[in-house]
């Protein structure tokens, strides 16, 4: 393999889950329950996985506890030498189906938050109860010993507590929090102006995850993730295009990002008919945007294009149409006053969340 092989496999078990996020990852049309892989073939996914060199498995979905088999997939995973993550919203999870997990080898969750209150928290998720469902899932998680990353999604209408969500981590007991603001692709873009902070807003963000890395130095580690629009140079998308992970859907398309099934007039390559290690190496869709070779300016002359690979292609394309542009938060690329226009047509006030209808999956 001339390629160095990926780090890590997301595992998108299901796109089924419980709750409606209004920023969800998952694609907007999903993949059904009748076309997921069955547990036989994400075995040998992972047993590929594993001889290519990968180091982890993020067991992901939607909800990935909605499979039965989570179990079984976790035991597999740590049968091959892979380090196995659950990346879940707890609400499904209780004892059992902890212990469960535990006595299979899981090594790592990590759960999500909308909210550090309730009430706005079961709003965002379009999920009575949801809230409490996590704070308990917490509890069972720090009990059981496995070692706890809480994520919290940040937008308008929540930016004001991040102090307060950064207070819940600690109280909960996890060793890493993720202060993530929303990325606008997929159900965030059309969401966004429901939830695109301003400026303000973001400062406060700043300033509350400093000031909490200072107090929790050597107890917690706090990543921080700013929202793109506010960038003056774009994130490197999953550490550069087809170098760090691979992502496989519910019904086995392997994938550079998980929102690459954006992107049209590609073929996506499946696990069905092709090994992993082939895929990468060599699938169009993984060598279309790997590297330096296919930039256009400014990234190709830039001296940072080694850093950020150009931003990402997902992003490019919702904004500027074409996925092979320069990404438009890099306030050096031609389209730029797209972002600069999106801030400024912000409205006032937060419309209504768009959900995906229960039934879709």
């Amino acid at each position: 393999m001339t390629t160095p092989p990926p780090m890590s496999l997301l595992a998108e078990l299901t796109h089924r889950c419980p709750l409606q996020c209004p920023y969800c990852s998952n694609p907007l049309r999903l993949d059904p329950r009748a076309t997921e892989l069955d547990t036989a073939t994400w075995c040998r996914v992972m047993d590929e996985a594993a001889t290519m060199g990968v180091l982890q498995v993020h067991f992901s979905g939607g909800e990935p506890m909605a499979r039965s088999d989570l179990p079984d997939l976790v035991r597999h995973a740590a049968g091959v030498g892979l380090y196995s993550n659950l990346i879940t919203s707890g609400v499904l999870l209780n004892p059992a189906s902890l212990a469960a997990l535990a006595d299979a080898g899981l090594d790592h969750i990590q759960l999500s938050f909308q909210d550090a209150l309730p009430d706005p928290g079961d709003r965002v998720a379009n999920m009575t109860g949801a809230h409490a469902k996590k704070l308990e899932a917490a509890r069972l998680i720090v009990a059981e010993g496995i070692p706890l990353t809480l994520n919290f999604v940040v937008h308008r209408q929540n930016a004001e507590r991040v102090p307060a969500m950064l207070l819940l981590a600690e109280q909960l007991g996890a060793r890493r929090v993720e202060i993530a603001h929303t990325q606008y692709y997929g159900w965030g873009l059309l969401n966004r102006d429901a939830l695109l902070p301003d400026r303000a807003q973001l400062a406060l963000t700043e300033q509350a995850v400093a000031e909490a890395r200072t107090r929790l130095a050597g107890r917690m580690t706090i990543d921080f993730v700013t929202p793109d629009y506010y960038a003056e140079e774009p994130k490197p998308c999953m550490g550069g295009w087809g170098q760090r992970f691979m992502n496989v859907s519910p019904t086995g398309r392997v994938l550079p990002c998980h929102a690459a099934e954006s992107i049209p007039n590609v073929e996506f390559p499946s696990v069905a008919e092709t090994s992993l290690a082939d895929i990468w190496e060599n699938a169009p869709l993984f060598t279309m945007f790997r590297g330096t070779d296919w930039m256009p300016e400014p990234c190709r002359s830039c001296s940072a294009q080694t850093q950020d690979w150009g931003g990402c292609r997902c992003q490019a394309l919702a904004l500027a149409g074409n996925a092979g542009a320069a990404d438009p938060v890099c306030h050096k690329a031609p389209d730029h006053g797209i972002v600069e226009r999106a801030i400024a047509a912000r409205p006032e006030t937060p419309p209504a969340f768009r959900y995906r209808r229960y039934g879709s999956a």
